[in-house]
């Protein structure tokens, strides 16, 4: 019986747990989540009769192996795309058709957090929720070594001989940099998951009692620099939004965001609200009837993680998965690297 820890609960590690009980002999999989929710970026929450993704936006039909994972491996009950296009604007608020995004753009009725629950419902991993790590431990045992973990409460887990870490690249590289873990592979890999250039999203929520005429779903700011990044019409996803109604998800740019990360949401959104509404012309904008916000301070990495050291932790059991470790900042990125993380466990 393989022992695998695994500190996350994003896509990727829902990926990999999955995989993993599909494809290796016997293992006994434990994850340790620091939220009460899955899916990290991934993110779903719901108001009244309101469904909506305040985090990732959706999922794409850009890898062959996400689609069959989403479309035949794990129930597609409730999966629905977003007909409706994306737009594109710049600087000076200038709109655009067509940003040339192809293919399907997928959620689900109940929302993106669904891919992390069905992927995880399919196994018997044991999920401990609102459990955060904060150091690791290397120590010997047997022929090899093995790790063991320590939460904020003092609550010891393990003992495991493959460690999956799956948070955001800032924060696994501060657990490795405290790791009890005596070796020139811990520095290494450290030194790569650092280099990874992360951008900063606030997000502010607005709901409106009427409905917005736009022929598409979104806008994207192609140049980013203009204050607003993206603009998502929840309405154009099926069984998001009830008829009448309008929810925009609005994410800032990373400078907008930087700046005022630390300041009070609601004077946040109440600038953002007045964007919004200059960016689409309609002083109602300026008003919504109830807001929500997020702010992501690691939202989007820029670049990946070279291939030596993490190569090198491999050989000490222990595996960095994510979206960063892809290089992508994408949601189907995400799920195929826990997919291929999974059969390099498997193939060790």
């Amino acid at each position: 019986m393989e022992r695998i820890g695994i500190v996350g609960a994003g896509a990727a590690a829902a990926a990999a747990t999955e995989r993993l009980e599909r494809t290796a002999t016997e293992t006994e999989i434990t994850v340790l989540e620091k939220s009460r929710g899955l899916c990290g970026r991934a993110a779903t929450r719901r108001r009244d009769d309101v469904v909506y993704d305040y985090g990732a936006n959706y999922v794409t039909s850009d890898d062959e192996r996400v689609v069959d994972l989403l479309t035949e491996t794990v129930d597609a009950d409730g999966l629905v795309d977003i007909a409706d296009p994306v737009w594109t604007f710049d600087r000076d608020g200038d709109v655009s058709p067509g940003d040339d995004r192809h293919g399907h753009k997928w959620t689900y009725r109940q929302g993106l957090t669904q891919i992390a629950k069905r992927l995880f419902d399919r196994t018997d991993a044991t999920i401990h929720r609102e459990t955060r790590i904060e150091t690791l431990h290397r120590t010997a045992e047997g022929e090899g070594g093995v790790w063991h973990l320590e939460d904020t409460d003092g609550t010891r887990w393990g003992p495991f001989e493959t460690l999956l870490l799956n948070p955001p690249a800032p924060q696994t590289a501060e657990l490795l940099r405290s790791a009890d873990w005596d070796a020139d592979e811990r520095d290494s890999l450290a030194e790569a998951v650092e280099g990874v250039p992360y951008r900063t999203v606030w997000t502010g929520v607005f709901h409106y009692p009427f409905e917005l005429d736009r022929p598409y779903y979104a806008l994207v700011n192609t140049d980013k620099d203009h204050e607003i990044g993206w603009i998502g019409r929840e309405e154009c996803k099926p069984g998001h939004v009830p008829d009448g109604e309008s929810l925009l998800i609005v994410q800032a740019n990373h400078e907008w965001s930087v700046d005022r990360y630390d300041e009070p949401p609601a004077a946040n959104g109440e600038r953002l609200a007045a964007l919004t509404a200059d960016l689409l012309d309609d002083r109602r904008l300026r008003d919504p009837d109830w807001t929500d916000h997020q702010g992501w301070r690691y939202a989007l990495p820029e670049a990946g993680v070279p291939e030596a050291p993490l190569q090198r932790a491999r050989a000490a059991g222990l595996y960095c998965l994510g979206d960063w470790v892809a290089g992508e900042a994408r949601l189907h990125a995400a799920l195929r690297n826990g997919i291929e993380t999974a059969e390099q466990i498997s193939n060790a």
